[in-house]
């Protein structure tokens, strides 16, 4: 049951290091972009602005569902008897 405890603890810390790495990795690009996109059309910035928000949202609902998993794993785990 320990090993089993302690598997599911290191698999919820790889997701969740992951998931970050990941996320901070697309923000970074997209912020990037934007400023890019910004640049050369400034006319076009509230459009550029309401899309990346809009894109940022759903990856934070994203993020949030990943914290639900992670935490249905921690104290309702199946593979504890």
């Amino acid at each position: 049951m320990e090993a089993i405890l302690s598997a599911t603890m290191e698999a919820i810390g790889t997701m969740i290091g992951f998931t970050f790495l990941g996320l901070g990795i697309g923000i970074g690009i997209l912020g990037a972009k934007v400023a890019e996109a910004v640049g050369r059309n400034p006319e076009t910035k509230s459009d550029v602005v309401h899309s990346v928000m809009t894109i940022l949202i759903v990856a934070t609902v994203f993020l949030l569902f990943l914290f639900a998993f992670t935490f249905m794993l921690l104290f309702f785990n199946p593979l504890v008897g």
